[in-house]
């Protein structure tokens, strides 16, 4: 696209509209320190997780969806080269996890893995975070507000997964205006993001953009609920967790 001043002026315009009529759950993902009551419609758990049936997402052309229902949601935008800005993406087996097997089986070793923030336990980016602008909430979601971050990249450096992104050149520049989501906030340069677990759709109501576009693949719900279909796949399926060693506790699950 090429971008001008003109064009960026619309943008802004665009971008102040939205804003405007943002609804609460998408003032909150964003961290404002909103005080909106969310609607009783909202989708609530003590603690929320994730399972991703990697037999039937398990290339990049079935994760793709996922990334751009993901993407577009979220005004993530679309840089070349190194510094691509990503909440989903795909990696290989050795990339992701940190269970060493030279004789794995084949299909194992050729599949492809959907990665995005693991919303930990015990989240080490949290602990690291100057102005608290990585915060968890009470559903265990690490959340970002990002008026309050600093640009230090602390939680970067502390995350063991490799699942933030920093903008190093003004991501709305990088941005399809005619496809523009004014219903959540674009970001700016100088700041962190990352997967958000879709907190703005919980509060209306609606699951995250990536298990919507999975059909089926992607599972999410109450960890500490029985009965939760989050539960009963775990029940039914071994899976297994990225670096689970290091205590930080994931909530995203794998079948394998």
């Amino acid at each position: 696209m090429n971008h001008t001043r003109r064009n960026f002026l619309k943008f802004a315009g665009l971008t102040a509209a939205g804003l405007c009529v943002a609804s609460a759950g998408s003032v909150i993902a964003a961290g404002a320190g909103a005080t909106e009551k969310v609607s009783e419609k909202a989708l609530k758990a003590k603690r929320w997780a994730m399972v991703i049936d990697t037999k039937k997402v398990g290339t990049k052309e079935a994760i793709e969806p996922l990334v751009k229902a993901c993407h577009a949601w979220h005004n993530v935008p679309d840089i070349p080269g190194k510094q691509d800005v990503k909440w989903i993406w795909a990696a290989k087996f050795d990339e992701s996890f940190d269970q060493p097997n030279n004789f794995m089986d084949e299909s194992l070793e050729k599949r492809e893995f959907a990665l995005l923030c693991n919303h930990c336990t015990n989240a080490p980016c949290v602990r690291v975070c100057p102005t608290q602008a990585t915060y968890k909430r009470p559903d265990g979601i690490v959340a970002m507000d990002y008026h309050r971050c600093i640009g230090c990249r602390y939680c970067m450096a502390a995350c063991p997964y490799g699942s933030r992104s920093f903008n190093f050149m003004e991501p709305r520049l990088h941005l399809d205006l005619e496809k523009l989501n004014k219903s959540f906030p674009t970001r700016m340069r100088g700041v962190v993001e990352k997967c958000n677990f879709c907190v703005d759709r919980l509060a209306d109501g609606k699951q995250p953009a990536c298990v919507e576009a999975s059909q089926g693949a992607l599972v999410f719900g109450d960890l500490s609920d029985p009965a939760s279909e989050v539960r009963k796949v775990l029940r039914e399926h071994y899976t297994i967790r990225r670096r689970p060693a290091l205590g930080t506790e994931p909530g995203v699950y794998y079948i394998i």
